[in-house]
């Protein structure tokens, strides 16, 4: 049996898409019944914005490559989200795994980043392995990706037990343009 899914796409990368994004999460739970987001955040303001408007609908998790800003701590954790603050860690640019991190690329810097953030929520012990998840990402900041992804750790992503490993299971939200960084 198939079933048409609606898919969302944007003219171009950036913040400008993180209120469609939220939607389309929001969307996505409702339809799918997944309760775990595990969503990228530098500062905690995008965290906020998800956490404000999906309002306990879902379990989220802000993984951020640099200290969430204080002011944003106290009410991302009054609003339940888990909080992942971390430096120099970065799954998918460790030796032998670059050519997978420019593989995602391919799908934009937001797909690259939705891939990163599952791995290092399961890394951290912040979600478990085997699940279905929605994974957020964005291009230089706010969200413009969003995927369903089966959760693994880094050390099982390209790992011997191809149950293990790291599955995109549907993007749903992506810019249509993408941006190359490194």
């Amino acid at each position: 049996m198939s079933k048409i899914s609606k898919t969302w796409y944007f003219d171009e990368p950036g913040s400008k898409n993180t209120e469609s994004v939220i939607k389309a999460v929001s969307e996505k739970i409702d339809e799918t019944g997944i309760k775990s987001v595990i969503l990228a955040s530098t500062t905690g303001k995008t965290a906020i914005q998800f956490a404000k408007t999906l309002g306990g609908k879902a379990n989220l998790v802000a993984v951020s490559w640099k200290t969430i800003a204080p002011e944003n701590i106290k009410e991302l954790r009054d609003q339940g989200v888990t909080l992942c603050a971390f430096e120099n860690y970065l799954p998918l640019h460790e030796v032998g795994k670059e050519l997978v991190r420019n593989t995602f690329y391919a799908f934009g810097q937001g797909m690259k980043v939705c891939a990163e953030v599952v791995l290092i929520a399961v890394d951290k012990g912040l979600t478990p392995p085997g699940e279905d998840v929605i994974a957020v990402g964005g291009t230089g900041g706010g969200s413009d990706t969003a995927a369903i992804i089966r959760t693994t750790s880094t050390a099982d992503m390209l790992g011997p037990d191809m149950r293990k490993r790291l599955e995109i299971r549907e993007i749903f939200a992506m810019p249509l343009k993408r941006k190359w960084y490194r």
